[in-house]
């Protein structure tokens, strides 16, 4: 097996698929932080632009949360 048919494989596990989730929430970090100081320069472009970064991480967030529920995971906190 190679080492990439390898890491398609983790990226499809829910190892995987929780440390993508750990990354995108990780990214909201900055996110954030880009809204904060848009609000503080005034620049409404910024933050529009850090509004639709969140949306894009919500979303991103979500689809992997419904590849956990594909994979079978019985998590409490899903469902």
């Amino acid at each position: 097996m190679s080492a990439l048919t390898k890491a398609k494989g983790f990226k499809k596990s829910k190892a995987g698929t929780y440390l993508s989730i750990g990354t995108t929430a990780f990214g909201a970090i900055s996110v954030v932080k880009q809204a904060k100081k848009a609000r503080t320069d005034n620049d409404t472009l910024k933050l529009l632009d850090a509004i639709v970064s969140a949306a894009a991480i919500a979303t991103g967030v979500a689809l992997l949360l419904r590849e956990l529920k594909r994979i079978g995971d019985d998590d409490v906190l899903l469902g």
